[in-house]
């Protein structure tokens, strides 16, 4: 098993929490690291998976249930599937509050979580757990692996480029035909497809809705809502525009990656490393891969954000710290970049003294300028930024 990153910073939570919420997209290894919790945690556990019907009928009285297991570290896999639990987690937690009571798994965001929000406020810190990233993977698969392939561990790891594909075929179908309409998207899986597809191509541009809907012959609004259940799904990701500058015209609509660049690849066409890199579309594949392995990296203390002018000024992505730009990062494909009037007039707009180029490859470090360093992902990863 691949160790997960997160696993120090998770037990330390439930260790000072009574309820933690492990929440992040199906088979990206939630149980997987769960069960690894409950074999290093020093406490008698207990563990439900609301997709099996046995399970699910242990908590048919979940007041009893609790009660006769408060000395354990109650783990409920699946929770979304029950959300009627959440008032008697509430109460529960209310009458005997002490860390490490329940550890909750759950396949959508907070967001479609409501009544877990609602009803434990104040008693529950959420955690998101991501696919694999290539930190976490890059002793046993290379970089070009990992970025074909993506990080869900199946996915990863599957013996043959048929074998990733035909998983990645199952996961998008699963996702479109049970957990999407499960979780309450009523839009109809065919179109949800077309529109999964339609990202993929469009995949790191500015969010259009309106030539979505245009092209799909659907509504705007349908549009807004099946992107939303996509991103509340952890599938997507909608980078916001920086902007505090009220003399530039900035654009203010989002940029949308589809997270998991295996699942990207695979609605791509994409079969292997060679049609990936002849592929129209490989420079933005490769500029959403960074971006999400430098905020899995980098973590939940900083925002992230991409930048743009109307002029044609942009950058990748900026990281900020209390909304302050520290650094800009631009994934490009090229063995040797240059920087572009557009990545200097970023850094200049923004009062950024440190800028990234970050590129494929392996052990490459050298700088363009001082402010300016060129890196290969795997030692970007490296630096304390």
């Amino acid at each position: 098993m691949i160790n997960r990153s997160s696993l120090p910073s998770l037990l330390k939570l439930i260790k000072d929490f009574p309820s933690v919420a492990l929440l992040g997209p199906r088979q990206v290894g939630k149980t997987t690291l769960a069960k690894a919790i409950i074999k290093t945690s020093k406490r008698d556990s207990v563990y439900l998976d609301l997709e099996d019907h046995d399970d699910f009928n242990a908590l048919a009285n979940p007041k009893l249930f609790f009660t006769q297991n408060r000395n354990k570290l109650i783990v409920i896999d699946e929770v979304q599937r029950k959300p009627e639990l959440f008032p008697a987690l509430r109460s529960e937690i209310d009458a005997h509050r002490k860390p490490s009571r329940f550890l909750l798994l759950g396949s959508a965001s907070v967001d479609l979580l409501k009544q877990s929000s609602e009803s434990l406020a104040g008693r529950i810190i959420y955690k998101e757990l991501s696919p694999l990233s290539f930190n976490e993977v890059k002793d046993k698969y290379s970089m070009e692996r990992h970025w074909l392939r993506g990080g869900f561990p199946e996915a990863v790891a599957a013996r043959n480029a048929e074998l990733w594909r035909l998983w990645q075929q199952s996961f998008v179908r699963t996702y479109i035909e049970r957990d999407l309409p499960m979780l309450g998207l009523s839009a109809s899986p065919h179109d949800v497809n077309r529109l999964l597809h339609m990202l993929a191509y469009n995949n790191g541009q500015v969010l259009n809705k309106s030539e979505y809907a245009k092209t799909l012959s659907l509504s705007v609004p349908t549009i807004s809502m099946m992107i939303d259940y996509l991103s509340n799904a952890f599938l997507v990701r909608l980078l916001q525009p920086f902007s505090t500058n009220a003399k530039k015209r900035i654009i203010k609509t989002p940029r949308l990656y589809l997270r998991d660049s295996g699942m990207l690849h695979f609605l791509l066409n994409v079969k292997d490393a060679n049609s990936l890199l002849k592929n129209p579309k490989a420079g933005f594949s490769w500029e959403g891969y960074v971006i999400e392995q430098v905020i899995e990296k980098t973590g939940d203390d900083r925002d992230y954000y991409y930048y743009r002018t109307q002029d044609g000024t942009e950058a990748d992505l900026v990281i900020c710290s209390h909304h302050t730009p520290e650094i800009i990062v631009e994934a490009k494909m090229s063995s040797s970049p240059s920087i572009s009037k557009s990545l200097f007039n970023s850094m200049e707009d923004l009062k950024v003294k440190k800028g990234f180029i970050v590129i494929p490859g392996s052990g490459i470090s050298f700088p363009l300028s001082k402010n300016v360093q060129v890196n290969s992902l795997d030692v970007f990863l490296e630096k304390k930024i």
